[in-house]
């Protein structure tokens, strides 16, 4: 008997007795809650990048850069680590294939691994180091296997056929699969606006091409990677497709199809795209902070799915919001979410006490790279947030900063300890998460609440803070329902193409009275916006992401604590 059948008879007998409520569906959110592992060397920070998910057997198994080991799960929201033996695991960029009942892994400049029993953690080496950046394992129906690589400057994504017979050398020449191409691409630019950046004394306009991922559905390869660099938030995955693994490559219009430039935490590129025990897709992608260090990074997993002409698409719409677990994914489609909106952006906070610069207001700004951070690391130091408003939360996420951390891999007793508290009035308080005897290191420690409470304030306080530093926060997000109404139609919008540079264009909508926000929706056809721009305080925006030969169609939305108002689309002029 599986889980929902379950589910469903305990329902039912419920209800010869009394009326049940109805089932909350188990979710998640991004950046997801593993154990990010500190760095050896200084500055204090933690990283995970580059990641790879590949379901062997009945498990997931994930894989990141510098993580010291991978995790394993059997439901893609819990994850367990795995520390192995015989497998050097501090290379970057791990590239994990699944054939002939076996896992292989390989990763820049380290050689190629073998087990048939990745939970138990025991690899041996079965080949020479390939001597290629960003390596990518990609096993063929048929039976062969090849190598996409790319790492570098303006560059190109190139393969070769490996020989699973003779430890798996490569077998004739390489083969070059496309190269970057920025005066097309807009997307590709580097920057924080994909207008360019100074690299050093140098300004550069052309992207760090690298990440190659292969999928093929439907008798179609789809060769993915990433651009334009790992530290700006408009990283994102492109990606070309063909009839053979060999190529020619034809660009995507619709790329990048893997983008989230905006929201608490940015960025969805580096990623592998792998199909869940139901058989549906999922994207699971580096995203960046780098404030510490330009390779301080998270990650997060995104659905994703092929549309009814085959095009690869990932649904980063409010991607770090909650999301349902892949066992509550229904159907074809990519929207995963239960529906619960934020409560906490910009609402009046209060603290025991803050370091200068570092003020409460930061932990509800929407930004993972600022935070709050009291005096102390003392035991009873709080942060709290008034919603302004009787509110129904569902979900909580706690997202540690580390200030002024000491740690680095291999610090023992890295785990918070820390109590949450509800009220209606700012007086009178209860418990709503007692987390004061935790022992999991949980650095983005997201709670679905056993069932949703009304309230109005709530409050964090410190019992442990490990590592060194004071008690911290990037942001305390609350998410559920404002229970008034979302806003009452979609704004008004016009969109002008840049006439002179067609990767350009300007969105300038009507602000609302009834709106928190607004998501601009765009993409190469009334049906397939699958861009997306979380915007709040503005009503303009200039886009630098555009390919220069395709039209586009946009749509503006409106939403705010209640919810969402979806707006018409409209072709760019």
């Amino acid at each position: 008997m599986n889980r929902r059948t379950f589910s469903s008879l305990v329902a039912v007998t419920a209800c010869l007795v009394t009326a049940a409520p109805p089932e909350r569906p188990r979710t998640f959110a991004n950046p997801i809650n593993i154990e990010y592992r500190f760095m050896t060397d200084l500055p204090s920070r933690r990283e995970a990048a580059d990641p790879a998910i590949v379901l062997f057997g009945d498990d997931y198994y994930l894989f990141a850069s510098k993580s010291g080991g991978y995790w394993r799960s059997t439901d893609m929201v819990e994850w367990t680590f795995v520390k192995p033996s015989g497998l050097p695991i501090e290379a970057y960029a791990p590239a994990v294939m699944a054939y002939d009942g076996a896992l292989y892994y390989t990763a820049c400049n380290i050689g190629l691994y073998k087990t048939k029993d990745p939970k138990e953690g025991k690899w041996e080496l079965v080949g020479k180091p390939f001597d290629v950046g960003d390596p990518d394992l990609f096993a063929d129906d048929d039976g062969r296997v090849y190598l996409y690589y790319g790492l570098s400057y303006n560059g190109g994504i190139s393969g070769m056929e490996l020989d699973p017979k003779n430890q798996f050398r490569p077998v004739g020449a390489p083969f070059v699969c496309f190269r970057a191409n920025y005066a097309q691409h807009g997307w590709e630019r580097r920057g924080e606006e994909n207008l360019g950046a100074m690299t050093g004394a140098r300004f550069q306009e052309g992207p760090w091409l690298e990440g190659s991922w292969m999928t093929k559905h439907a008798g179609t390869y789809y060769l993915q990677y990433a651009a334009p660099g790992t530290e700006f938030r408009p990283y994102a995955d492109g990606v070309y497709t063909s009839r053979s693994p060999r190529g020619p490559f034809t660009y995507s219009q619709y790329s990048p199809f893997s983008h989230k430039p905006t929201g608490f935490i940015t960025g969805a590129g580096h990623s592998a795209t792998f199909a869940d025990k139901q058989g549906r897709y999922w994207h699971v992608a580096t995203m960046r902070i780098s404030v510490k260090h330009q390779f301080e990074r998270r990650l997060g997993i995104f659905p994703a799915g092929f549309d009814a002409d085959g095009e690869l698409h990932a649904n980063t719409l409010f991607g770090d919001y909650p999301q349902l677990a892949p066992l509550e994914r229904t159907g074809d489609g990519v929207a995963v979410q239960p529906g619960w909106m934020l409560l906490s952006f910009g609402k009046a906070a209060k603290a025991s006490s803050s370091l200068d610069g570092l003020p409460p207001e930061n932990a509800f700004d929407e930004d993972v790279r600022t935070y709050w951070s009291a005096r102390t690391a003392n035991q009873g130091e709080w942060l709290s947030v008034d919603l302004g408003k009787v509110c129904r939360i569902e979900a909580v996420q706690v997202n540690f900063a580390e200030h002024e951390s000491t740690a680095l891999a291999g610090t023992v007793g890295l785990y918070h300890q820390y109590r949450l508290e509800q009220s209606l009035d700012g007086k009178t308080w209860e418990t709503l998460v007692d987390q004061s005897a935790n022992r999991r290191d949980a650095p983005h420690d997201y709670l679905q609440l056993p069932a949703p409470v009304n309230a109005r304030f709530i409050r964090i306080t410190s019992v442990r803070m490990p590592g060194g530093g004071p008690f911290s926060i990037r942001d305390l997000r609350l998410f559920g329902n404002g229970l008034s109404k979302p806003p009452a139609a979609a704004p008004r919008f016009e969109v002008h193409r840049d006439t002179s540079d067609a990767r350009n264009a300007l969105v300038r909508w009507e602000m609302l009275p009834d709106a928190e926000g607004y998501v601009v929706r765009y993409g190469i056809a009334p049906g397939k916006l699958y861009h997306n721009l979380e915007i709040r305080g503005r009503k303009e925006i200039v886009l630098h992401d555009l390919n220069a030969e395709a039209g586009y169609y946009f749509a503006v939305d409106a939403f705010n604590d209640s919810g969402r108002t979806l707006g018409s689309p409209a072709a760019a002029r």
